[in-house]
């Protein structure tokens, strides 16, 4: 049986993060892709210049076709942009009975510009939480989601972990990569209250752009055929410090360039 997941996001422009990053994470894993996109962006490496919401009653119609055919096995969740479109998004999910849900709660680019209205965060913890297998917020989007000042040690990412866990999040990690120090360390808060560090040496590069898609997309991957939860984890955390350390080797634009996605592929002599 093949195995499927769905995103559910942003569409980029340049490729690198939202929807295409999400599609070249499947394939990488060898998982069929499938997409329901909620918003165009107009934007490249440098930043966002535009965001166009795709009304709510197409976004729901993409949902139903997909899920009217498709068996997907798990569901990534990433840009949103508007508390409507959050909502749409919930009632899909509730209508379809999706499994495997992991919401990564996309709030600000890596070019810094707003990919969420502000309005929109209580919709996130309202609609989503309750529904979301795993929230993979990093350490300013775990901040903004509690409306408290971004943590700087192991205990406070901890207590935030607990405090999400509280608003009805099943399973949260807390994404180290914004933190400080010669290991990124991620935290998984499971339901029943274990915890779980992921660490990886932190890379020094400025190619960083859908590092967060791509890890929960990594995830969802893993989801779809069948891993449990931690073991999910473990190889996407171990995928995306490989596309890290790789992302030079991909000269892309003049900013923030991609991740290398396919960087167990590339270069193998496959193609001419």
């Amino acid at each position: 049986m093949t195995a499927i997941a769905l995103t559910i996001a942003g569409s980029d422009s340049s490729g690198g993060a939202g929807i295409q990053a999400d599609l070249k994470t499947f394939a990488a894993h060898q998982v069929y892709g499938a997409s329901v996109i909620v918003a165009l962006t107009a934007q490249n490496t440098q930043g966002v210049s535009a965001i166009h919401a795709v009304p709510r009653d197409f976004v729901a119609k993409q949902m139903d076709a997909v899920f009217e055919d498709l068996d997907v096995g798990a569901v990534k969740i990433g840009m949103l942009a508007t508390a409507e479109l959050i909502e749409t998004v919930a009632n899909g999910l509730k209508r379809h009975g999706a499994k495997n849900v992991v919401l990564d709660p996309v709030m600000i680019a890596a070019s810094g510009a707003r990919l969420l209205e502000a309005s929109a965060v209580e919709a996130i913890r309202k609609h989503l939480f309750p529904l979301a297998t795993l929230i993979t917020p990093n350490l300013p989007e775990a901040a903004a989601l509690l409306g408290s000042s971004i943590a700087e040690t192991e205990q406070a990412v901890d207590e935030q972990a607990e405090k999400l866990a509280a608003l009805g999040a099943a399973n949260v990690l807390i994404k180290g990569g914004h933190g400080s120090g010669d290991i990124s360390s991620d935290l998984l808060l499971l339901a029943g209250g274990a915890r779980q560090r992921f660490n990886a040496p932190r890379l020094e590069t400025r190619n960083t752009h859908g590092t967060g898609c791509t890890l929960s997309s990594a995830i969802a991957a893993n989801l779809a055929k069948g891993l449990p939860l931690p073991e999910a984890i473990g190889h996407a955390k171990t995928y995306i410090s490989a596309a890290i350390a790789a992302a030079d080797e991909v000269a892309v634009g003049h900013g923030h360039g991609p991740v290398h996605h396919f960087h167990h592929w590339w270069g193998k002599g496959l193609y001419p």
